[in-house]
C-alpha cells in the first residue's frame, strides 16, 4: 500500500509485474466471461428469454430460483472483489477525479445490472432482456477499459519518470 501511496509503485517493478500478472487473469476472465455468455445465449431478446424462460424446442428447461440463487451468491462475491482491486488500482492513476469516478461507478452499475436483470428476465418479466444485454456489455466494456487503465498507468507511468533510481532494486534507493 506504501507504494501506492508514495506514488513509488511507477518505480517498483515487482508491484509493476504483479499489477500486469492479475491484468492477464482479468483479461482471461473477460475471455471465458463472454465465451460462456455466448454458449448460453446471445445479444438479441430471443435468446436471453428462452435461456431464462426455456425452450421446449432444445429441451432447455426454465432457469430455477435455486439455480440462480447459488450463481448469484458466487457472482455477487467474486465480482465484488474483482470490482474492488480493479477499480482501487484505478484512483493511484493520473486521472481526472471525475473520469476516475466514472470508472469506479459504472462497472459496479454494470455487474448488478448483468446479475439483477438476469432475475428480473425469469420472475418479473421478459423485456429485462435488453437490459441483460446492456448490462453484460457495459461489464465487459468497463473491465476492458479497466485493465486496459491499468496497464497503460505501469508501462506509461514507469517511462514518464525517467528516474536512474527505478531501475535500482528498492534496497538501494536513497530514503
Amino acid at each position: 500500500m506504501r507504494f501506492v501511496i508514495t506514488g513509488e509503485w511507477s518505480r517498483n517493478r515487482l508491484l509493476q509485474t504483479i499489477i500486469v500478472l492479475y491484468c492477464f487473469y482479468v483479461a482471461l476472465l473477460w475471455v471465458t466471461n463472454a465465451l460462456l455468455y455466448f454458449e448460453k445465449m446471445g445479444l438479441d431478446y430471443a435468446s436471453v428469454v428462452s435461456y431464462y424462460h426455456g425452450d421446449a424446442e432444445r429441451f432447455m428447461s426454465p432457469r430455477s430460483y435455486a439455480g440462480l440463487l447459488e450463481v448469484s451468491h458466487f457472482h455477487l462475491f467474486a465480482m465484488g472483489m474483482l470490482l474492488l482491486v480493479l477499480t482501487h488500482l484505478v484512483l493511484f492513476v493520473p486521472l481526472r477525479n471525475a473520469t476516475k469516478a466514472w470508472l469506479v461507478a459504472l462497472p459496479f452499475a454494470a455487474a448488478l445490472l448483468d446479475e439483477a436483470s438476469g432475475w428480473a428476465v425469469r420472475f418479473v418479466d421478459p423485456g429485462f432482456a435488453y437490459a441483460k444485454i446492456a448490462g453484460f456489455l457495459t461489464l465487459q466494456a468497463s473491465l476492458a477499459a479497466l485493465v486496459g487503465i491499468s496497464l497503460w498507468s505501469v508501462f506509461a507511468g514507469g517511462a514518464k519518470t525517467g528516474d536512474a533510481a527505478a531501475e535500482r532494486p528498492e534496497e538501494d534507493r536513497p530514503a
